[in-house]
């Protein structure tokens, strides 16, 4: 009995000296995800998505992982290449982080025959921290620019 007593003592004063809630790099965390979007990889970017995610890009508000993995990655992961990212403010905590700043991106040919394009404005991800301590994207907003003709 005094064994076990000394192990739930030991257990407990273990367990609060755990570090909790530490702060996720968030840099690393956007690179991975524009990675995913630089390699096409519809799979692991809606694996960054949090079920309850929210986007919003202009008039346009799609809810829920199913929604925006179709409306917004699914319909747009083929047509641009080589989105970069400029940060401006960011900042994290325990369980949320966010990136805001500008983005660029080029825009592929419609079709044959058709000019490429270049796309630019504002963005800003915000993540969570999940029961499973995964960081999921909750919410991202883009307000672009209309898409200029490559010369």
């Amino acid at each position: 009995m005094k064994a076990l007593l000394y192990s739930l003592l030991l257990i407990v004063s273990l367990a609060s000296c755990t570090k909790t809630g530490e702060p996720v790099n968030i840099q690393s965390l956007n690179q991975e995800f524009i990675s995913a979007w630089n390699n096409k990889d519809s799979g692991k970017i809606n694996g960054f998505l949090a079920d309850d995610v929210s986007f919003v890009q202009g008039n346009a508000l799609w809810k829920g992982k199913s929604e925006v993995s179709q409306k917004w990655v699914n319909e747009t992961v083929n047509t641009i290449e080589n989105l970069k990212t400029s940060v401006v403010s960011s900042s994290t905590d325990a369980n949320t982080a966010y990136e805001a700043g500008k983005f660029s991106v080029d825009v592929l040919p419609a079709g044959p025959n058709q000019p490429r394009g270049f796309g630019e404005g504002n963005y800003i991800f915000l993540w969570k921290k999940g029961a499973d301590n995964t960081w999921k994207l909750s919410y991202a907003q883009l307000e672009d620019l209309p898409v200029q003709r490559r010369q």
